[in-house]
C-alpha cells in the first residue's frame, strides 16, 4: 500500500469546490486519499473529471475556464506540494499593481513558477494583447533545471534566475517588462510588438529602460522589428517624463524655470541641452530617458560613447558652476515629492555657492 494514501479514502464531494479546488496535482490528490488508479477511472470517457496536463486533473467534464487553465499550468510546471491544496493564504498584494509578497513568505503555492508572455500582460490589464480565452499557449516561467517540456497549451521558458513574481488575482505573474520580452520573442509581427511596447510605457506599467535591459538580456536586440519598436518607445517615453516634470514643478510650486534649452557660454563653447534650468540659481535638470542597449547595434562600445559624452557634459556644466540635477522617469513616476524636494534643496543652496559663470541661453 502507498504510505501516503490513508487506509479510508475520503469522499471526493468535498473537492471542486472553487477555481483552485477544481483543478489538482497528482501529489495534491494523494493527499486527499485518491490514488493514481482511481484518479484514472474518473477521467475515463464519460467520466466526472479529466486530465488537463500530464499529473494535473480538471474535477469536471466541461471544458475548462480560462483561470482553470492558468491554474493547470502553474501546477504542471511548478509541481507543488501538498500544502497547496490546503489552501494558501492569499499573499500580500494580490490585485492589479499590488506590491510583491513579503521575502519571508513562500512567493505563491506554485513552486515560484509564474505566469509571462501574453497571458501575463493580459492579466496585468493590457489592452493591446488577446484575451486569456483566445490564447493557444500560456507562457509559464520555470527554473533552467525544470525537468519538464512544453505540452498541450503549456509552453515553458527556461531562466537562469527568476524575478519576483507579483500576485494578479491569486495568481503568480512576471513583472511587466520581463513578461513583455517573453511575449516579444515569439512575435514576428512589427506593429503587435510596437503596440505591446507603447502600452507598456503609455499606461504607465513600467519605464522604457527597463523593457529595453529585458530586451538586451534576452538577445531580442538583434531583430531589426524590435529595435525598430524600440526606437519608438524610447520616443514614447521622453514626452511622458517630460509631462511628470512639469507636474512636479507645479504641484509642489517651485520656481518656472526656462524650459528645453541650450546652454553656452558667452562667445564660447555649447555647454549642452537640458530639460529645465533656473537662470538665478544656476540650476539645471536633466532627463535620463536612454537606456542600456547591450547586444543591439553598436553593442557595448556605443553605450559607452553615450555615457562618456553624457558624464562630459555634466562635468562641463558643473566645473563653470552650473548645479546638474539628474533625474529619471522611474523616478519621477514612484517618488515624485521626493524628487521636487530634491530640486528645491539645489535651489535654496544657490545662495551658499560661489556665483556661477555668466551663461547664455537658448531655446533649444
Amino acid at each position: 500500500m502507498n504510505n501516503n494514501t490513508p487506509v479510508t479514502p475520503r469522499p471526493l464531494s468535498h473537492l471542486g469546490n472553487d477555481v483552485q479546488r477544481r483543478v489538482f496535482s497528482a501529489a495534491q490528490l494523494r493527499e486527499h486519499g485518491v490514488a493514481a488508479a482511481r484518479a484514472a477511472a474518473q477521467c475515463r470517457p464519460g467520466g466526472p473529471w479529466q486530465q488537463l496536463l500530464p499529473g494535473v486533473y480538471l474535477l469536471h467534464p466541461g471544458p475548462p475556464t480560462s483561470e482553470e487553465r492558468l491554474h493547470a499550468v502553474l501546477l504542471y510546471a511548478g509541481r507543488p506540494g501538498p500544502e497547496a491544496a490546503k489552501g494558501v493564504p492569499a499573499q500580500p498584494g494580490s490585485s492589479p499593481g499590488g506590491r510583491p509578497p513579503s521575502p519571508s513568505r513562500p512567493a505563491s503555492p506554485y513552486g515560484g513558477v509564474m505566469v509571462t508572455g501574453l497571458a501575463a500582460l493580459a492579466l496585468h490589464g493590457f489592452g493591446s494583447t488577446p484575451g486569456l480565452r483566445a490564447l493557444d499557449l500560456i507562457d509559464v516561467l520555470v527554473p533552467r533545471t525544470r525537468r519538464l517540456r512544453s505540452t498541450a497549451f503549456a509552453r515553458l521558458i527556461r531562466a537562469h534566475a527568476l524575478p519576483r513574481p507579483e500576485m494578479v488575482t491569486g495568481v503568480p505573474v512576471a513583472p511587466v517588462a520581463r513578461a513583455v520580452a517573453d511575449a516579444v520573442a515569439e512575435l514576428s509581427d512589427a506593429a503587435v510588438v510596437r503596440a505591446l511596447l507603447t502600452e507598456a510605457v503609455r499606461g504607465g506599467h513600467c519605464e522604457p529602460a527597463s523593457v529595453v535591459r529585458e530586451l538586451s538580456q534576452a538577445r531580442l536586440l538583434a531583430r531589426p522589428h524590435v529595435v525598430d519598436a524600440v526606437d519608438a518607445l524610447l520616443a514614447e517615453g521622453r514626452p511622458v517624463a517630460e509631462g511628470r516634470l512639469y507636474e512636479m514643478v507645479r504641484t509642489y510650486a517651485l520656481p518656472e524655470p526656462v524650459w528645453n534649452v541650450d546652454l553656452r557660454l558667452p562667445g564660447g563653447p555649447h555647454l549642452g541641452g537640458v530639460d529645465a534650468y533656473w537662470p538665478e540659481q544656476a540650476v539645471a535638470v536633466e532627463l535620463d530617458t536612454r537606456a542600456p542597449r547591450q547586444g543591439g547595434p553598436g553593442g557595448p562600445q556605443e553605450d559607452d560613447t553615450i555615457w562618456s559624452e553624457y558624464a562630459r557634459r555634466r562635468e562641463h556644466l558643473e566645473r563653470v558652476g552650473v548645479t546638474v540635477v539628474h533625474l529619471t522617469p522611474r523616478k519621477l513616476r514612484e517618488s515624485l515629492e521626493q524628487q521636487a524636494m530634491v530640486v528645491g534643496t539645489a535651489l535654496t543652496a544657490a545662495d551658499e555657492r560661489d556665483p556661477a559663470a555668466y551663461v547664455v541661453v537658448l531655446p533649444r
